[in-house]
Parts: C-alpha cells; sequence; structure tokens
C-alpha cells in the first residue's frame, strides 16, 4: 500500500520534532501535528521560561550581597510584567527556530489536532493521512487533585501568564517543579508557603541532598510545611482564597499553585481506534524500541512515563528515526547515568545513584562529602553553604553518585556526568589537578570518606 507519508509525528514537543527532522534527513517523508506550540511544554511552558524566571528571582540576592564588595544601590523595584513580556518575546522567538527547523528539514507541519483513526490513519482538520509509522509524541498535563475549590487553584501552565505577582501564594507538592515555583515566588518577594503531603520533599533524590536544600530554604525565609495537605479552597468576597487543611487548620492566600504530579496527555486521541495498550499508571506501554502494542505505533517522551526529561525524549526521537530510517546508525538510549537538575535556590545537580539506591543495590559504599560557604560569599552576611557528595564502591573504587546542591550545580555536574559515564574511579578524581579558586574544585580534593 502507498502511504501518504512514512512518519506522522503526533506532537511537535522537543522529542517529536527532533525524531521528525532526523527522519526528514534521512529521506523519510514525514508529517507533524500540534495542537498548541511548537517545542511543546520545555520551551512554552516548562524548563526554559521556568529558567528564565529563576534568573530573575537571583537577581534580589545579588542585589543584596554586591555591598559587600563596594557597591551602594538604590531602592531595587521588581515589575513582573516587564519580565513576562520579555519571557514571552524569548518564547515566541523559540516557536519560530523550531518552525523553521521542521520546515527547512522537508517536514510537513500540520497545526491542529490530530486524531487516529486506525493504525494507519490520522485525521486533523477534516482531513485523514495514511503513514506507515504514526509517532505519538504529545507529552504530559499537570494535574490539580479534584478536592472542593478545585477550580480557584492554578497549575505550572497558568503561573507563566499570571497578570500579576500574587501577594501570597501557597505552592503545593513535593516534586521538582514545586520546590523551583517556590524558590521563585519567593525570591520575586512574594509571601511564599510550600506544603507537601509528605516528611520531605524531592523524594527519590539523595537524602543528604534533601535535607540541605530544606536547611538552605529555611535559612532563606521560605516558609516549608510538611505533613500538610488542603482539604479544600474556597474564594473569599475580597477575591482571596481561604484554604483549609487536612488537620484543621486555616490559611489565607492569594494564589494556590499546584504542582503535584503530571498525567500523559492523550485527550480524545483516538486510541480506542487501535490495539495501543496503556500501563497500570496511564501511560503508553511501549517495548525497548518504543514500539506500542499496536506495531505501526510508536510513543516517545514523557507520554510513555519513564524518564521525564527533554534531553532523554531527544534521544529516544533520535533513536526511533535512526532505527526506522537509518538502521546501521541506531543506538538504543542508555537510561544509566542521566544528570539533572533541580532550580531551586540554590541549585542541584544530580547524577549517578544515591546513597541509599546504591547502599540498596548491595554496594559497599564510602561517602565523600564536602559543606562549605563559596568564596563568593565571604564578603557578604550571607550564610548559605554549598554541599558536594560522592557516592564511591568500596569495593571497586568507582564512583557512583555524585550530588551538589549549590550555584551553577548543573553547569558543574554536567562535565561530571562524563567522568561518570564513562567509569571514573575515586582514583581519578584524586589524580585530576583542580581549577583554582572554584567550588568544582572541591569534588578533586575530597580525601577522607565520611562514612563507609
Amino acid at each position: 500500500m502507498a502511504y501518504d507519508f512514512d512518519l506522522y509525528v503526533i506532537g511537535a514537543g522537543s522529542g517529536g520534532v527532533r525524531s521528525a527532522r532526523f527522519a526528514a534527513g534521512f529521506g523519510a517523508k514525514v508529517a507533524v501535528a500540534e495542537s498548541r506550540y511548537l517545542g511543546g511544554t520545555c520551551v512554552n511552558v516548562g524548563c526554559v521560561p521556568k529558567k528564565l524566571l529563576v534568573y530573575g528571582a537571583h537577581f534580589a540576592e545579588d542585589f543584596e550581597q554586591s555591598a559587600g564588595f563596594g557597591w551602594t544601590l538604590g531602592e531595587a523595584d521588581f515589575d513582573w510584567a516587564t519580565l513576562i513580556a520579555n519571557k514571552d518575546r524569548e518564547i515566541n522567538r523559540l516557536n519560530g527556530i523550531y518552525r523553521n527547523l521542521l520546515v527547512n528539514s522537508g517536514v510537513t507541519l500540520h497545526e491542529g489536532h490530530a486524531r487516529l483513526i486506525d493504525p494507519h490513519q490520522v485525521e486533523i482538520n477534516g482531513q485523514r493521512y495514511t503513514a506507515r509509522h504514526i509517532l505519538i509524541a504529545t507529552g504530559g498535563w499537570p494535574q490539580i487533585p479534584d478536592i472542593p475549590g478545585r477550580e480557584h487553584a492554578i497549575s505550572s501552565n497558568e503561573a507563566f501568564f499570571l497578570k500579576e505577582l500574587p501577594k501570597r501564594i501557597l505552592v503545593v507538592g513535593g516534586g521538582y517543579i514545586a520546590v523551583e515555583f517556590a524558590g521563585i515566588f519567593h525570591g520575586l518577594g512574594a509571601d511564599t508557603k510550600l506544603l507537601y503531603r509528605g516528611e520531605l520533599f524531592l523524594r527519590g533524590f539523595d537524602g543528604a541532598v534533601r535535607k540541605h536544600l530544606q536547611e538552605e530554604l529555611t535559612k532563606r525565609g521560605l516558609d516549608l510545611q510538611f505533613n500538610a495537605d488542603i482539604e479544600r479552597i474556597e474564594k473569599q468576597a475580597d477575591g482571596s482564597l481561604k484554604v483549609t487543611l487536612k488537620d484543621g487548620r486555616e490559611l489565607a492566600t492569594d494564589c494556590v499553585f499546584y504542582a503535584t504530579g503530571r498525567r500523559p496527555m492523550l485527550d480524545n486521541l483516538g486510541l480506542e481506534n487501535t490495539g495501543v495498550k496503556l500501563d497500570k499508571r496511564g501511560f503508553i506501554e511501549v517495548d525497548e524500541q518504543y514500539q506500542s502494542a499496536e506495531p505501526s505505533i510508536l510513543a516517545i517522551g514523557d507520554v510513555i512515563g519513564r524518564v521525564q526529561l527533554t534531553p532523554v525524549a531527544l534521544a529516544e526521537g533520535m533513536a526511533v528515526a535512526r532505527r526506522l530510517f537509518k538502521p546501521e546508525q541506531y543506538r538504543p538510549v542508555d537510561y544509566n547515568m542521566i544528570p539533572t537538575a533541580v532550580f531551586s535556590l540554590p541549585n542541584i545537580g544530580t547524577v549517578g545513584l544515591t546513597e541509599e539506591q546504591a547502599r540498596e543495590a548491595g554496594h559497599k559504599v564510602q561517602i565523600f562529602e564536602s559543606r562549605f560557604r563559596p568564596m563568593k560569599l565571604t564578603l557578604t552576611e550571607c550564610q548559605e553553604r554549598t554541599l558536594m557528595k560522592l557516592v564511591v564502591d568500596a569495593d571497586t573504587d568507582k564512583v557512583l553518585g555524585c550530588h551538589m546542591v549549590g550555584p551553577d550545580a548543573g553547569e558543574i555536574v554536567q562535565g561530571l556526568a562524563i567522568a561518570l559515564k564513562a567509569g571514573a574511579t575515586k582514583r581519578d578524581f584524586d589524580e585530576t589537578i583542580g581549577v583554582h579558586p572554584t567550588a568544582a574544585e572541591e569534588f578533586v580534593t575530597m580525601r577522607t570518606p565520611v562514612a563507609g
């Protein structure tokens, strides 16, 4: 049978665009459908605008610390509308870049909501197209729990478009999105509370990292409330919100921001017209080659619920394009040693196993830790401390994990991720000469284990 396209991609986020571009470069006839915005979550309502807001939030500290270096500044004044307008302009520029990347690679762009009619056919804007392969890369969508008054809460989707900075805000959740946005709003001057139903945020991260960040955020005056959960939200006559917690306490706020997880975006996709199966969490079930239970339909990125990070979706998209259209270049995605950062204030950077994971896996471990006040702060009143930690296999000397909380943690850990990926030992770290004076050199000067 002759198909209209060799590959039809539903979703023009990071993974979908990467797969489409490379498939077209390999000679395939490719189309991409997108119903919202080019670039997906990351570019529009995720990592890119969030990082811009993190930069904005950091200036309050920079102004404060500048006095120690002889600067005298007038009273700083922050304008939320300016930041959001400038952010919007940059996102629009990136949207244009994504459009050009697709069109210039020979990909056909369909703007609208695509729906599966059968395993080889999609419908969009009243038109039907056939494809040998269909790739679902529709990403995720934030979830707000079904509680009374949920309509008064916002998610990360809306947070980037608030008309004004709330005077008081309640951030609900214990994952990286909640922690990052709590830091953003607090840094920009909002009275911010972070509520999490568990004992301590960032479940799955190294215990020392979680505890250290808690201490640093508390020092900065961020109100952290653990073992706290919302029962209902009520709008008051003056427009403010009354939030009742499950323990009976009542809190007054102007905005409730939920960051309590994301679901796969499969709404009205027509999966029922195919043999695609979902796992028990609602994500599309795929094999090692991203093929669903329906052989012609593949899926990548957040919609399969593996590692929900933009660079991982990019790698998966590349793997699909290569396997289908350039098999001699195909290599599977390696999910080990994926570095990641949390752009909290201060930042977290991490790669490899946590101490808890290493012990659970049966490794006999040595732990190397350093906590210090960064050089930049020695002329200031700021008492922030940086944490650096290495998890080492005591038998093989191999570095199993590397963790940091402090300025530029993501930038530093990216380089160390290459070393860990290459199998570096603690001796390799010890024999590497440091760059002085930097915080990063601490990773190659830790000599005495703190625990084993």
